[in-house]
């Protein structure tokens, strides 16, 4: 544990919350009540170092904000804090349900502190270097995927020629980019050796292929790590109860990540649809019933937690006939 600040009564936990924003990092210290500001960057992080290691620090709690959270979860992993990263969501209804209804950095700092200490949140290991820039490349291949799609759209629905003209232009730039994007992931994660084992593994599985593959690698790194429920739920897979008094209500998913959700959904219309074993579990439940969305759902939920399975045994996927 880094540092100790010892009083007559001995040493106490300090529980610290970070609230991060591109320039700067609102930092308080529970239940010190000590607040600082310091710069996002190299110096700021450096000053901020120096003050935790004079305290018996037991958790930092920060928000995941993107990127913006990435320098100082390194910078104080690498010192020795543990570092949990929270949903804002997550942090937000807590501070509402904790009766803080004002939102400014210096109070989501505190209430952040005050999350780490209630809720204890799971400090994990931080994402390699390689990881991240992976993350960068498919999440700029989900952006102009999603923006050919919208082209595409406007230019079916445009009338004048000369928009015509302009958006086909932006498609076909659109369409270069996607492939060097393309070829730089392939180059990325095959220089890798661990990314490339997992990527090998995923695409064994029937109805993932590579641009899937590529984002449960970075959407879902947990996998492998987690059991089957934990992964579920990460996918925003699991069905919750909804029961109240002798009302049983009906299971829903919720939360989760929703860019490894929406590829998943993609990977199963596929596997429903082609693989012999998962169209056969999709007819069974569509035949006992259930709608075509909760089946799918069903079928999604079968890949991820199959995946999580082999990438845990370090094994590809082998079809089973009778």
């Amino acid at each position: 544990m880094q540092g100790k600040v010892l009083s007559e009564e001995g040493a106490s936990a300090v529980y610290v919350g970070v609230d991060v924003c591109k320039d700067h990092l609102d930092v308080f210290l529970h239940p010190l009540g000590t607040h600082l500001r310091v710069a996002n960057g190299s110096d700021g992080l450096r000053r901020l170092r120096r003050t935790l290691a004079a305290h018996e620090v037991a958790l930092v709690t920060m928000e995941a904000t993107g990127k913006y959270h990435r320098l100082a979860q390194r910078s104080l992993a690498q010192a020795g804090f543990a570092v949990a990263i929270v949903n804002p969501l997550r942090a937000r209804l807590f501070a509402e349900a904790a009766g803080t209804l004002a939102k400014t950095d210096r109070v989501d700092a505190r209430m952040l502190a005050i999350l780490g200490e209630a809720l204890g949140p799971q400090a994990r290991p931080v994402a390699s270097e390689a990881l991240e820039a992976l993350q960068e490349l498919v999440r700029a291949h989900s952006a102009a995927t999603a923006e050919r799609t919208a082209l595409s759209n406007r230019l079916s629905a445009s009338r004048t020629p000369f928009l015509k003209a302009e958006l086909r232009r932006r498609l076909k730039s659109i369409e270069a980019h996607l492939k060097r994007l393309h070829a730089t992931i392939d180059r990325h994660i095959a220089a890798d050796p661990v990314l490339a084992r997992r990527r090998e593994i995923l695409l064994s599985i029937p109805g993932i292929g590579p641009t899937v593959a590529a984002t449960l690698l970075t959407d879902l790194a947990e996998l492998g790590s987690l059991d089957r429920r934990a992964i579920a739920s990460l996918a925003g897979l699991a069905p919750f109860a909804d029961d109240s008094a002798g009302t049983r209500g009906q299971r829903r998913i919720r939360g989760g990540r929703a860019h490894a959700r929406r590829l998943l959904y993609c990977a199963a219309l596929s596997a429903a649809r082609y693989d012999r074993q998962l169209s056969a579990f999709y007819r069974r439940l569509r035949d006992a019933g259930k709608k075509p969305k909760v089946a799918l759902t069903a079928v999604m939920r079968k890949l991820v937690v199959l995946a999580n399975i082999l990438i845990k045994e370090d094994r590809t996927w082998v079809p089973v006939h009778a």
